[in-house]
């Protein structure tokens, strides 16, 4: 399981190379570059999902346990 994921904003370009939770989705996010505070896209459960190249720890377990639509909320 990979825990650290680069978030790119989808504002001004940053991108951050930060640690994810393990037991829980991180909801929000404050740019580093411009400051805004990235919400989750529509359907995503948080921002690593949306912004990140790797999606958040319970995402992964469930994609390896079969349950590729399943939300952190479900695990």
């Amino acid at each position: 399981m990979k825990l650290v994921s680069t978030i790119t904003c989808p504002f001004c370009g940053h991108r951050a190379t930060e640690t994810m939770p393990t037991d829980a989705c991180q909801y929000f996010y404050e740019c580093k570059g411009c400051g805004v505070l990235l919400k989750p896209k529509s359907g995503d459960c948080c921002v690593f999902c949306s912004y990140g190249d790797t999606p958040c720890p319970p995402i992964q377990e469930a994609k390896k346990r079969s349950r590729p639509n399943a939300c952190c909320s479900d695990i």
